[in-house]
């Protein structure tokens, strides 16, 4: 099979398309004919060597995925041969950049029937990430308010739509020209980081979702109401700062599993989620995919960048 896959750690050029054995499914996995694979931010850690998590060389790239399942491993009894999937491949975030894929049956669920392998392959990670944030980690229910920093990006986005459906009051963030796609995912109130809009927030919300860290973040703390938290997918908070608040924050990586995508899943196929496309490449392109990760290409596509690994 053609595997997308580097053997030193570096820049997207790198990234070679080898032709390796078809791996086979151990324990708890199950092997997967994958029809398309997302790309985002922790691929370029993964190339780079700046993973939180050991890598060996050399490696396949590539996470989130869709694709259909044509072998079992011993104790998979949740799934079959030829059922449509979507999900990510393991904890280390590699082996779906190629035309067959083993992925452990605890991180994937059935492929949301009202959307294509690609536009369900970039859901998982992003998806994830913002549903736990808000539901998870932040506690939050109907009836509460919530400011969700950089809400036009892909983890934001979704956690905008996500927040909207179950009735919180949503505040949003993004640059100028984003403003009208906050409102469009749900924002009640959108906030320019970059204009004279940015003082145009006031008031206090339960919890703050940092998907952009920075000065945003810190800045943030003092929008959350006493006992709230802030939680972050980007970087620690500063705890002291939060205490002398009397807010929590949290730090965390997020765990993709099974109950959660089918969660989502049910959410698509009731037209209460979209999928943020941006840009659909075929496998021999994943160097370029690389390089607007690294924002050598210019301008960002506004969404998840996905490859179409069924596209010769």
């Amino acid at each position: 099979m053609r595997a997308s896959r580097i053997h030193a750690f570096g820049q997207p050029d790198i990234i070679v398309i080898d032709e390796v054995a078809v791996p086979t499914p151990g324990e708890g996995e199950v092997l997967v004919k994958v029809h398309a694979a997302g790309v985002g931010p922790w691929d370029s850690w993964i190339r780079t060597g700046n993973s939180a998590l050991p890598q060996p060389l050399p490696l396949t790239l590539g996470s989130d995925l869709s694709g259909v399942i044509t072998e079992l491993g011993d104790g998979v009894t949740d799934f079959a041969v030829g059922d449509e999937i979507y999900g990510v491949t393991n904890p280390q975030f590699t082996g779906a950049c190629a035309e067959y894929a083993v992925a452990s049956a605890g991180m994937i669920a059935r492929k949301p029937r009202s959307v294509t392998h690609v536009e369900a392959a970039s859901v998982p990670v992003v998806a994830n990430t913002a549903w736990q944030m808000l539901f998870e980690h932040a506690g939050l229910v109907s009836g509460q308010s919530v400011l969700i920093l950089g809400g036009a990006g892909n983890v934001g986005g979704y956690a905008v739509q996500f927040a909207r459906r179950k009735g919180l009051r949503v505040i949003a963030t993004g640059f100028a020209g984003q403003l009208d796609e906050l409102r469009r995912l749900g924002a009640d109130q959108a906030v320019a980081v970059d204009g004279a809009q940015v003082d145009d927030f006031t008031g206090s919300v339960d919890a703050v979702i940092d998907t952009i860290g920075g000065v945003w973040q810190s800045r943030s703390m003092k929008m959350v109401k006493s006992g709230g938290i802030l939680v972050s997918a980007v970087s620690p908070p500063d705890v002291n700062a939060a205490e002398a608040l009397g807010i929590r924050t949290l730090f965390f990586l997020v765990k993709v599993n099974t109950s959660a995508l089918a969660e989502i899943a049910t959410i698509i196929d009731h037209a209460e989620l979209k999928p943020r496309v941006g840009l659909v490449l075929p496998m021999t392109e994943l160097i370029r995919a690389h390089e607007f990760l690294e924002r050598i290409r210019k301008p960002q596509p506004q969404g998840k960048i996905v490859i179409d690994v069924l596209d010769a």
